[in-house]
């Protein structure tokens, strides 16, 4: 990141605070890239429980319905087994199951 001392401009090492200045060809590449560009945006995917498969459960821990959606997802290592999530039909709550 430069920083302007005076009438020169410096690269400053934030971890030991070695400064060097800064030619004229490296202020031009730092002034004409003054914003970020971000090439991967955030894509929020919107919870849509209706494609999800429904199936029949021992019971919701909140209200005792016994049907749920269920999916599966790898939050653990790759060698561990994946965790069952399942959220009620009936009230929405989520919880989990391990393998």
């Amino acid at each position: 990141m430069p920083v302007k001392k005076g009438n020169k401009t410096v690269l400053r090492c934030p971890k030991c605070g070695y400064e060097e200045e800064v030619s004229q060809n490296v202020k031009n590449i730092y002034q004409s890239k003054s914003a970020v560009e971000n090439k991967n945006p955030i894509i929020v995917v919107a919870e849509n429980t209706v494609n999800l498969p429904k199936v029949k459960t021992r019971g919701c821990p909140k209200c005792g319905h016994d049907e749920a959606y269920v999916w599966v997802q790898q939050t653990r290592a790759a060698d561990e087994p994946p965790t069952r999530f399942y959220r009620c039909t009936n009230c929405g709550h989520t919880w989990r199951e391990y393998e």
